[in-house]
């Protein structure tokens, strides 16, 4: 039977989702793959600002003192006890192996409790997943944009669970070169939203910045070099004595992030001849990329789709989507699921 034929004829499934890859501890109860009854996020932000990013075992303490309220107060505000869910859904990678362990050793543990089946998540898979929660309508297959501190990806997504990643950073991921670039000009952590806040009163064409392409991978990613070109621009104020415009430094590396990301992602659509475009991962809540790729999507003709800026960042009505579909394939793990932090997306 077609997974379209097992949604019809399975009706109301739900699934208790957890997320715990970095440093939010999330849990939500989602009601057939694209209906949010729930999403608790506690976020250690504040713990981390601190020490300019996230201190892994720091963030371990934390989700072990706080997994049990957050899941508790997700079943909670969906109205449903666990026993109403058909699975038990739960990132197990990539992300910090400390992190990743508490929540699933959380569902393995209460899978095991509560007989109810345990489901594996890929963390990166979650993230596209978002864009089926925002936009009902969105179907397989698509072109997805995934852009987050820790991956930066250009995937065909075939179908549900079905990925081809054909684009991946080399060195430094989007997101982890906006956090570089904002300690560097004294903004702090979390720096994605930090530059793109600052952005807004500088020039984005005041300095120019090197756009990096990786030779005969078209759609490959590199950021080292310009956050290098960043650093190496600071230093040369300093020695100078010159003034440094923080709006105007954080406005032109935005601008050089942005513009390879949308040439890349434009190039794919045009090659691949996709009609529709998604952008996933904390990166996908930047405005200056969501305004460039969807002005760049409009000029392509083809729709573009991006979720909520709170479905942008880890959370786990995300995982639960995702969760969803593995779930209509049959997936299903055993109490030996571990977390896997360097997972790469197909495995």
């Amino acid at each position: 039977m077609s997974m379209q034929g097992r949604m019809e004829e399975e009706k109301e499934v739900w699934i208790l989702a957890i997320e715990s890859s970095c440093d939010e501890t999330a849990a939500a109860v989602i009601k057939d793959g694209r209906e949010v009854l729930s999403n608790v996020i506690y976020s250690q932000i504040e713990l981390h600002t601190v020490y300019g990013g996230v201190v892994p075992e720091i963030a371990s303490r934390k989700h072990i003192e706080k997994i049990n309220q957050v899941v508790q107060a997700a079943l909670d505000q969906a109205e449903k006890k666990l026993t109403d869910m058909s699975a038990i859904a739960v990132t197990y990678g990539p992300g910090l192996v400390g992190p990743l362990l508490i929540g699933v050793s959380f569902a393995k543990a209460l899978s095991f409790a509560s007989g109810i089946p345990l489901i594996g998540v890929h963390h990166i898979e979650g993230h596209i997943s978002a864009n089926y929660i925002e936009h009902k309508e969105l179907q397989p297959p698509f072109a997805c944009l995934v852009a987050s501190g820790g991956h930066s990806h250009l995937v065909v997504v075939k179908d549900y669970g079905e990925y081809e990643v054909i684009g991946r950073t080399r060195d430094d991921a989007a997101g982890e070169a906006f956090d570089k670039v904002a300690r560097a000009i004294g903004l702090g952590y979390p720096g994605g939203p930090k530059i793109d806040k600052v952005s807004r009163q500088g020039n984005p064409d005041a300095i120019h910045f090197p756009r990096a392409k990786v030779g005969e991978s078209t759609y490959d990613f590199s950021f080292s070099g310009l956050k290098s070109a960043v650093l190496n621009y600071l230093n040369g104020c300093r020695m100078k004595g010159e003034e440094i415009n923080q709006a105007d430094v954080a406005a032109s590396f935005q601008k050089a992030v942005v513009d390879v990301l949308v040439e890349h992602s434009m190039a794919a659509v045009r090659e691949y001849g996709f009609t529709k475009f998604a952008i996933a991962g904390g990166v996908a809540s930047n405005s200056a990329l969501r305004e460039a790729l969807a002005e760049a999507c409009n000029k392509e003709g083809i729709e573009f789709y991006h979720p909520s800026p709170v479905l942008c960042t880890d959370n786990a009505a995300m995982i639960g989507a995702a969760g969803y579909y593995e779930y209509l394939k049959g997936v299903r793990h055993g109490y030996d699921l571990n977390a896997v932090p360097n997972l790469r997306l197909g495995e």
